[in-house]
C-alpha cells in the first residue's frame, strides 16, 4: 500500500497559535472587503447591445436564447466542452455538472441553468442520458454562438481570444502553442420586455476556478425583449475546477 506524506505546520502552544489565528482573520477580513469592491465593481460595469440571434437545438426542437430562459427572466448557461468529434464531454466539464447538486433555488430565484455545446444534439442526449443528468442541454451546432462567445477557438473562423486575451496576449501567457478547439466558460443573461438591468449578481451555482462573468446586454432581434449579455470569464480548460464561486 502506497502511503502519501502529508506536510504539516508546526506545532506551537496554545497563545502562539491564538496570535498567528488572529493575524489570519484580519487577512480574511481584508480579503472579504477586496472582494466586496471587486463584486461591486462587476455589477457596475457598462452594457453592450448585440444585434444577433441564435438558433439552438433542444429536445423540443429549434429554439432562440430568448427560449432558453423558459418564462424566467435570469439565464446562466455553462458552454460545455464537447466537441461535434467526439463522442465523450469533455472530462472535465463532466465533473463540473456532476458536482451541481439542486438547482432548485435557482428557480425560485427566477434563473434558469442550461449547458450549450457545440456536438450535434443526439451525442449530447446520449451523454445526458448516460450520466444520468436533469440539467437542460442545447446544440449550437451549425452556428456562430461558441465562436462570438469565444469558446470554440478557430482561427479561420474569428481571431483567437480567450479570457479577454487575443492571440498575442496567449502567446506570451502560455507559449507559443496557439490555442484552439474547445474551451469552457460560463456566461449570464437577463431579460425585460422594458428595461436594461445593472449587471446581476450571478447565484453560486456550482464551483470554478474563476469569477462569474459580468454582464453586458443583447437586445433580442425578433421579438423586442432586452437580453443582458456576458462573455465568458474563465480559466484553462485543463485545470482542475476547485475554488467557489465567489459570493457576498
Amino acid at each position: 500500500m502506497i502511503k502519501n506524506e502529508i506536510a504539516h505546520p508546526k506545532v506551537a502552544g496554545r497563545e502562539e497559535w491564538l496570535t498567528a489565528r488572529k493575524t489570519l482573520l484580519e487577512h480574511e477580513k481584508e480579503y472579504t472587503e477586496h472582494r466586496d469592491r471587486i463584486n461591486a465593481e462587476r455589477r457596475r460595469l457598462t452594457m453592450v447591445k448585440l444585434e444577433k440571434e441564435y438558433t439552438f437545438a433542444g429536445s423540443n426542437g429549434a429554439v432562440k436564447l430568448i427560449d432558453l430562459f423558459a418564462g424566467r427572466t435570469q439565464l446562466i448557461i455553462y458552454h460545455f466542452m464537447f466537441d461535434p468529434e467526439w463522442d465523450k464531454g469533455c472530462m472535465g466539464c463532466t465533473g463540473y455538472v456532476d458536482a451541481l447538486g439542486d438547482l432548485s433555488m435557482l428557480g425560485d430565484r427566477d434563473t434558469t441553468f442550461v449547458l450549450v455545446s457545440r456536438a450535434p444534439l443526439p451525442k449530447l442526449e446520449a451523454y445526458k442520458t448516460l450520466k444520468g443528468w436533469t440539467v437542460p442541454w442545447y446544440s449550437s451546432f451549425g452556428s456562430d454562438f461558441n465562436y462570438d462567445f469565444h469558446v470554440t477557438l478557430d482561427e479561420t473562423i474569428a481571431p483567437i481570444e480567450y479570457n479577454y486575451r487575443d492571440k498575442a496576449e496567449l502567446e506570451k501567457r502560455n507559449g507559443s502553442n496557439a490555442m484552439q478547439g474547445e474551451e469552457h466558460g460560463l456566461s449570464v443573461f437577463s431579460a425585460s420586455a422594458t428595461t436594461f438591468f445593472t449587471p446581476i449578481r450571478p447565484m453560486p451555482v456550482a464551483l470554478s476556478r474563476s469569477p462569474m462573468p459580468t454582464v453586458s446586454s443583447i437586445r433580442h432581434p425578433t421579438d423586442g425583449r432586452k437580453i443582458l449579455k456576458t462573455r465568458p470569464q474563465v480559466g484553462r480548460s485543463n485545470r482542475p475546477m476547485a475554488d467557489s464561486v465567489p459570493s457576498e
